[in-house]
This record gives C-alpha cells, sequence and structure tokens, in this order.
C-alpha cells in the first residue's frame, strides 16, 4: 500500500501545472481571445489564470468557465463607444433630464464659484454591469481559487502606489478596479482602497503566478514597445511612450520568466482600437498558432483530458428582493423609482441593467455596485445595491446655436441639485443673443410617487410672418399684405404635478400663466408713433400631458417610439383680449423609427390638433412652416413653406424620413410632409381629403460636439417656392 500511494503521487506530481499570464493593453487585448483560441483547439488545460487591466478582464472571464469563441462573439457583439463613456440610452433619463440633456456641449462640476474637472471621462458602470451579467453564474464566488479556473488579478492603490493581488471579493468589482485606466476611468473604492488600472504598478503578473505552483506558464503579452523617433510626432505619442518606459523596461527581466512567451505583432493598433477587434484578435490566434508545437506538448504531459464546461449567462431574472444601502440624501422610493423595481416580478435581464441605467443617469451618484444573491429556486435573486452618492451638486453647462429663426446665441445653464430637498434640481438657462431668452426649471422627483415641478421661460423672436397668426381673416388690416413683419413675446410660468404612468409614460396636470405679446413695426398704431400691438394678454389655463419618449436619439432616432398628448383649457384672460370666452386646445404628436440597417433608418412621424369652444382668440392657434427643434405653443415645422406660413385652428400633419449615415456622424436626410390645415378642419371632414399642402427637403447633417451642423434645401410644389434651412449647435 505505502508503494502504490508513493507511485500515485509521483504520476500526479509528474503532471505540470501549467498557468496563464495575460498583460493589460486596452484594446489590443483583443488579441488574449485569439490565443485563447488557439490553446483551447489544443485542449491545453489551464491550472491558474492571472492577468492585468484588459488581461483581467478577458482572463477573469474565461476562468469563469467561457471558451475563446465565446469571448470571440461577446466582445465582437459590443459597442465599445457606449461601454466605455459610460452613455446610456436616451429612455434612462427622466423626463425632465431627458429635456435638457440634448441641449448642452460642455458640462462641468461647478462648485463653491470655482469650475473644475470630473475624476475621470467615464464611472465605468457600463463596464461593470456587462461583467456582473456574465459573471452572474460565477457571482457565488468570493474567493477566486474556488472558480472553475483559479485567477486572480493586479489592482494598484492609488493612494499608496502599492501593488495589490486581488483573489477575492466581488469578481465583477475586482476586475474593474484592475482596469480603471486613470483618467479614462474613475478610481474604484474596495473597502478602505481607493484602486486603478493594475498596469501602473504590474502589467504582467507572472512572479505572482509562479507562486502559486505554476510549473509552466504561457505568457501573452500585448505591450507596446518604445517607438523610434520618426513615430513620435504629437505630444500624445511622447507621453505614452514616457509611460511605456517602466513596463517595457520591466517586460525585459518577465518574458524571460515564462516558459512559452507569446507577442502578437499589434505595433499598428492602440489602446482604443476597439473598432479593430476583430483584426487584433486574428493577430493574437496567429501569434499563438507559431507557438503551437511548443503548446500541443503540454498536451501530452496532462493526464486529464480538458473538460468544457458549458456556461451562459441569464436572459431573465427574478428580482425577489431590494436592498439598498449607502443612499442618505435619497429616499428609497426614489430609487426604486429610478430602478424602476417592484421585487417578485420575472424580467429580462436587459430590463434589469436598463433599471440601473436608470438610476446612475441622474449623475446623482458616482457608482452602484450590486450583487444578486441566489435563492433556493432557481433563477430567483435578492438584491443588495451598495450606493455611492456623487458630492456634486453644481454643474456649469455651455452651448452654442444659430438658427432661421431665433438666429445666433450662447447658452450659460446653472444646475443645482438638491437645493432645498434631498431629491430636486433646479436648472436656470440664460440665452444671449440675437433674441435673448430664458428658462428656469425647479422640479422635485419622487420617482413612482407624485412629482412636483415649476417652469418659467421666457422666448421673443421676430420675423415675417402670415397677418392671420394674428388677425381675423376679415381684419381690414389684412388688404394688401402677404407677409407682416411681428416681434413675437412669450412669457409661461406653469406649475404641476407629475407621476409615471405604466413605468415608462409621464402624466402632467397643473396649472400655467401665459403673457402673450404680438406687435408689428409694419403696422402703425393710431398714436402714429408706437408699433402697432396685435396682442397684450394674460391667459390662464389647466393642462394635462401625455409623453412617452424611446427614441434612439433626439436628432437622428434610429428606433425606438415618441408620444405627446397636451390639453389646455383657457379659463381666463386679462388685458389687451377684453371680449375673451373660455375655449380649449388639444394636440397630439407621434412617430417611430427604425433602421433598415446600420447606415439607413426610416422615421414617421404625424400630429394633429384642434380647438374646441370659442374661436375668437387666434394668436394661440396653430402655426406651420420652417425647420426647428424648439418651437413654442403650438408651431411645428413644416418643409417647402416658411415659418408661421400656414395658419389654422386645426390640422393634421405627417412627415416621413430617410436618414443615411453615409460615415460615421455624416447624415443625408430626405423627407417629406403633407398636411391639411383649417379652421374647424374636424368639423367639415377635410382632414381626410388629400393633402393641401406639400413639401419635401433634402439635406446634410454633421454630428459635431457642440451640436448638429445642418443645411436643408426645401421645396413645395404647390407654391413653386423653396427656402434654406441652416443651424449649427444644440437646439435651446
Amino acid at each position: 500500500m505505502v508503494l502504490f500511494s508513493n507511485g500515485s503521487f509521483s504520476q500526479d506530481s509528474n503532471e505540470p501545472k501549467i498557468g496563464l499570464v495575460l498583460s493589460g493593453g486596452g484594446a489590443k487585448g483583443f488579441a488574449h481571445i485569439g490565443a485563447l483560441k488557439v490553446i483551447d483547439s489544443l485542449g491545453i488545460k489551464i491550472d491558474y489564470v492571472a492577468g492585468t487591466s484588459m488581461g483581467a478582464i478577458i482572463g477573469s472571464l474565461y476562468a469563469s468557465g467561457y471558451s475563446g469563441k465565446q469571448l470571440e462573439y461577446f466582445f465582437n457583439s459590443q459597442d465599445f463607444d457606449l461601454l466605455i463613456n459610460d452613455k446610456f440610452e436616451r429612455s434612462a433619463q427622466s423626463f425632465f433630464e431627458r429635456e435638457g440633456a440634448a441641449k448642452y456641449a460642455v458640462s462641468l462640476p461647478f462648485e463653491k464659484f470655482k469650475i473644475t474637472l470630473p475624476s475621470a471621462l467615464s464611472r465605468g458602470q457600463n463596464v461593470y454591469n456587462l461583467l456582473y451579467q456574465l459573471m452572474l453564474p460565477v457571482s457565488h464566488i468570493d474567493d477566486f481559487e474556488n472558480l472553475p479556473i483559479p485567477f486572480f488579478c493586479i489592482a494598484t492603490n492609488i493612494e499608496t502606489g502599492e501593488s495589490i493581488v486581488m483573489d477575492k471579493g466581488n469578481l465583477a468589482e475586482a476586475v474593474t478596479a484592475s482596469g480603471a485606466l486613470p483618467s479614462l476611468f474613475q478610481p474604484v473604492v474596495i473597502g478602505d482602497k481607493i484602486l486603478v488600472d493594475g498596469g501602473v504598478t504590474n502589467n504582467f503578473p507572472v512572479e505572482e503566478l509562479r507562486s502559486k505552483g505554476m510549473d509552466i506558464i504561457i505568457g501573452v503579452d500585448v505591450q507596446d514597445d518604445l517607438r523610434d523617433r520618426e513615430s513620435l510626432e504629437s505630444a500624445i505619442e511622447i507621453l505614452a511612450q514616457i509611460n511605456n518606459f517602466r513596463t517595457v523596461n520591466a517586460m525585459k527581466d518577465k518574458a524571460p520568466l515564462t516558459d512559452i512567451y507569446i507577442k502578437p505583432d499589434i505595433k499598428n493598433y492602440s489602446v482604443i482600437s476597439f473598432s479593430e477587434g476583430q483584426d487584433i484578435i486574428a493577430n493574437g490566434e496567429a501569434a499563438a498558432r507559431a507557438k503551437v508545437t511548443e503548446l500541443a506538448t503540454m498536451v501530452k504531459r496532462q493526464s486529464k483530458e480538458k473538460k468544457t464546461a458549458i456556461i451562459v449567462p441569464p436572459d431573465s431574472i427574478t428580482v425577489k428582493s431590494i436592498e439598498l444601502t449607502g443612499n442618505e440624501k435619497y429616499t428609497r422610493s426614489y430609487l426604486l423609482g429610478k430602478l424602476k423595481l417592484r421585487g417578485g416580478e420575472r424580467i429580462s435581464y436587459n430590463r434589469f441593467r436598463r433599471g440601473i441605467n436608470n438610476l446612475v443617469a441622474t449623475n446623482n451618484f458616482d457608482t452602484f455596485r450590486y450583487r444578486l444573491e441566489s435563492s433556493e429556486i432557481q433563477g430567483e435573486y435578492g438584491l443588495k445595491g451598495q450606493i455611492r452618492e456623487s458630492q456634486t451638486t453644481t454643474f456649469l453647462k455651455l452651448g452654442v446655436h444659430y438658427d432661421d429663426l431665433y438666429k445666433s446665441a450662447v447658452l450659460a445653464n446653472i444646475t443645482k441639485k438638491r437645493l432645498l430637498f434631498n431629491n430636486d434640481i433646479a436648472s436656470l438657462d440664460l440665452i444671449l443673443g440675437d433674441n435673448s431668452r430664458y428658462n428656469f426649471d425647479y422640479f422635485i422627483d419622487k420617482g413612482f410617487y407624485i412629482s412636483l415641478g415649476f417652469n418659467s421661460r421666457y422666448n421673443q423672436f421676430s420675423k415675417n410672418v402670415n397677418p392671420n397668426l394674428a388677425l381675423e381673416a376679415t381684419s381690414p388690416f389684412l388688404s394688401g399684405l402677404n407677409k407682416i413683419d411681428v416681434q413675437l413675446q412669450d412669457f409661461t410660468n406653469q406649475l404641476y404635478l407629475q407621476t409615471l404612468f405604466r413605468k415608462d409614460f409621464s402624466l402632467r396636470l397643473g396649472g400655467e400663466h401665459k403673457l402673450l405679446k404680438i406687435t408689428s413695426e409694419t403696422l402703425i398704431s393710431s398714436s402714429q408713433n408706437d408699433d402697432f400691438i396685435f396682442e397684450n394678454t394674460d391667459y390662464y389655463s389647466v393642462f394635462g400631458s401625455l409623453d412617452f419618449d424611446s427614441y434612439s436619439d433626439p436628432y437622428f432616432p434610429k428606433n425606438g417610439a415618441y408620444f405627446r398628448g397636451d390639453f389646455h383649457w383657457y379659463v381666463a384672460a386679462s388685458g389687451f383680449n377684453e371680449g375673451f370666452k373660455p375655449f380649449s386646445i388639444a394636440k397630439a404628436d407621434m412617430g417611430y423609427a427604425f433602421s433598415f440597417s446600420d447606415r439607413l433608418a426610416f422615421r414617421a412621424e404625424t400630429s394633429g390638433g384642434f380647438k374646441l369652444g370659442d374661436n375668437s382668440t387666434t394668436t394661440l392657434g396653430f402655426a406651420l412652416g420652417g425647420y426647428a427643434k424648439n418651437f413654442i405653443n403650438n408651431f411645428s415645422s413644416f418643409y417647402g413653406y416658411d415659418f408661421i406660413d400656414i395658419t389654422g385652428d386645426s390640422f393634421v400633419k405627417a412627415m416621413f424620413a430617410f436618414d443615411y449615415e453615409w460615415l460615421n456622424n455624416h447624415h443625408i436626410i430626405f423627407a417629406a410632409n403633407y398636411a391639411n390645415v383649417e379652421d374647424r378642419l374636424f368639423d367639415t371632414g377635410n382632414w381626410l381629403s388629400s393633402p393641401d399642402f406639400t413639401g419635401y427637403a433634402l439635406g446634410y447633417s454633421l454630428e459635431t460636439f457642440l451640436g448638429p451642423l445642418e443645411a436643408r434645401y426645401t421645396y413645395s410644389p404647390e407654391t413653386g417656392e423653396d427656402y434654406w434651412f441652416f443651424n449649427l449647435g444644440f437646439w435651446f
């Protein structure tokens, strides 16, 4: 028995322990996937995996049980622009923030009247979300030694400069810390340590892996080599060279410590070459195949065949319970309202992840780290979330804009969160230019419960318009006039209640005061000195609105739907309109967008409105024409006509647009619109007849950091007239 035991021990001890170490390198780390595909194809059983940064991300997933081919599929299907920059679907934002998010070119923290810079470009939340979903099948494992393949990664303590071996805890969080590249991703707080990218101190942890008892180590190195003088043409390239001094020098000692050293030829790629991931994977596969003879000898020395684990990320879960900690300023109801979770319902994992994004997209939290703890029933989990509230509550936001109606303008915004209450937000837009304006919003967000909002805005513009906007068609002042120059000033204040309806609709009910003033220099008043006054009245109304907006982009949607219904009951007036009688205005807009391909999208939109009751007040009627995104009152765009060319107390309109993105951010737009507009349109039945107004547009749009740069040529066959419309910057 003693001899038999010794013989068995000798046989086991002769089987080498094989370790795999993967370096950091950003997008160049895709080459690791190519090497893993070769290792899998040869049937090599890896006994331990170590990695740093991107090597930690890919290595941890491999250690969790995914194959090289699965990783290739996962990474090829990701939009890395959204992933790395922490961009969220537009629908993840609240209705309040969604309305303002597409107005500003720059947003900076502004505490104590000092502009500061954020700690990083991205919080890394999207990276964590993706990793946690993929790692959910092994999320119950806190000791990384117990993963299907034992694993550890390296992070750096930013306070001490110490290299930290991460081998216990939340796997997704540990790997996120290892890949937290300074300035790109904000540091990750775990316990009492603030951690950043492990590549800062140890980008190739081969010694640590050897200390785990590994006999043979396969190393895949995707780090940059030093470049010659011809390649150092910019400040960024010089800084990158300086940063690479340490890692390149360290590899002179580390590379010989591997038994099989794989160095893919990826000098033509950078750490951000994510769009070229497939080529990088192919180069990693080619480099590994060059070592196939050495790799194949390992299989012969392994007595057991490699067992292929089947691991699949979940597509749906049941969140049975919700436990949230770390929130001091924000209530549980506010958090649940953003998460859109009530507990106990079966939901898709994508919907669960959208709920997480809804919360983070408020920008009220630096991080939201969570765990899903499994219960006795398969597929049921308890959500435990740890929130870190943002200490930044004040922001300075800037924008510029030009269009054919409001002309040139500069926007400065101050946004203050937690002004009076923990879950409120105040925002003031000051718009200076040819037509100075302002917009103030205050909103107390209660999530699923009743929220309270207040809006005050002032708008003005001057334009040659259809005189029917201000006068009845029978007015003697219209004799011989096609257009009159008017100065329109609108001062509106709203107080409203808002709640979420069926989780995705926003329902508002409130009261409104509007001071509307319309004057003209075209006509002379009786005093012979003053502008002619068409309107100078205070209107009082109650209103209700229902909103839904899942457009992927407010300017160039490729998918999603949109709906807005609005009803105003004008109950009183004072001032110029002495013969006022109550009336109501109802209107609705809806749209749908979908894509034929990655480049070609189609959008169909329709809208309509009508007036009920007294018809003597014409200044709040409907007016169509021109192209703009920030119309007030009951004005709307219509290609082929100038601004406010078509007026009436009721209308129907349809618009169809094709958007071809022939290069990234370059759009060619073709659109057609059709409308019927007249007084009492729905009483006459003409809204079902062939359209009285048609127009077509051909445009070119370029997405810039300031907003869209657009030129649109429009034409109407009825009038034979054409118009050019230009726009620069986000609309406000």
